[in-house]
């Protein structure tokens, strides 16, 4: 079976930093300042990397060192690496600093308008250096890169058995029609009355498209789909154009203006029975960052104030 990293390798790496300090600086002394180890050390790392290599890597030049034809050509072949090794431990040492590390956060498409930027506008100002990474996609697409370890949370509806959760809240599913459509004027709509319309939906790998398919289906008919469109803003103005009726999560535009479920082009209509869907936060089998941890908790904190139906 082969090695990952030959012996040879995994020796020599911890005296690599050495000798790119000194390669750079031109000077054992200065290197060894820029590294904070006493000279004497930086000279036995560099000693022992060339007995490694078996080949000289300094030259003496003036009060300084060069390097030789070997030790230029190590340097220009091991140089990149060195730096992008160094970059790796920073930002790994910096994401486990609660103050400035970094968050790759998603959300759902109906909480972008205000739930979710309402909350990171308050861990932000509470946490100003922490740095994000914003994904907003559907929930399956969400909980899949969860668990592939492509974000560290995720506020997901509705959220999935296989991953570690905290209950947020609920989001309530009306049935939205034109002004002009003939059950504008209701107060409450059973789906069985919907036999006969056309839906504007969302495709089928969307929560929402597979509860409108079963919630028809228990009712005993299957829904006539004219247009699918993941976009919901998209969605309620085709229904508003009188395109079709749609089931969808109360707008949190409308929410935060301050008006009720109708607006001057869409009517939004409870549905008898069960109509909610479950919001929670989720994140990966595995111990967090204390960033992600601070952020973890703001939300659960804080949901109540800003997520529909909050805990």
């Amino acid at each position: 079976m082969d090695q990952w990293v030959s012996s040879d390798l995994a020796e020599m790496v911890p005296l690599l930093a050495a000798f790119d300090a000194a390669a750079m600086e031109g000077h054992i002394t200065h290197a060894a300042a820029a590294l904070s180890v006493p000279q004497s050390s930086l000279s036995r790392r560099l000693k022992m990397l060339e007995q490694i290599l078996g080949v000289a890597l300094f030259q003496p030049a003036g009060r300084g060192v060069a390097l030789t034809a070997a030790g230029r050509d190590l340097h220009e072949r091991t140089h990149g690496a060195i730096r992008e090794l160094d970059d790796a431990v920073h930002v790994v040492r910096s994401n486990a600093d609660p103050e400035s590390g970094s968050v790759r956060f998603g959300f759902p498409l109906t909480l972008g308008p205000v739930s979710v930027p309402s909350l990171l506008a308050e861990f932000h100002e509470a946490a100003p250096r922490i740095r994000f990474g914003l994904v907003q996609a559907h929930g399956e697409a969400l909980c899949a890169m969860v668990r592939e370890g492509r974000l560290d949370l995720a506020v997901v509806i509705p959220p999935p058995d296989d991953l570690p959760v905290v209950h947020l809240g609920t989001q309530r599913i009306l049935l939205y029609v034109a002004p002009s459509h003939p059950f504008a004027e209701r107060t409450q709509i059973d789906l069985a009355d919907l036999a006969a319309e056309h839906f504007i939906a969302n495709p089928p790998v969307y929560h929402l498209r597979r509860l409108l398919d079963t919630w028809c289906k228990d009712a005993g008919f299957v829904p006539r789909v004219a247009f699918e469109i993941g976009e919901f803003e998209t969605a309620r103005a085709l229904v508003a154009q009188g395109l079709g009726v749609a089931l969808l999560p109360a707008s949190e535009r409308s929410a935060a203006s301050g008006s009720d479920m109708s607006r001057d082009d869409l009517v939004g209509i409870p549905l008898t029975g069960h109509r909610d869907r479950d919001i929670g936060l989720i994140r990966g089998n595995h111990r967090p960052t204390p960033a992600v941890a601070r952020l973890h908790d703001h939300i659960v904190r804080r949901a109540g104030a800003f997520v529909p139906g909050g805990r």
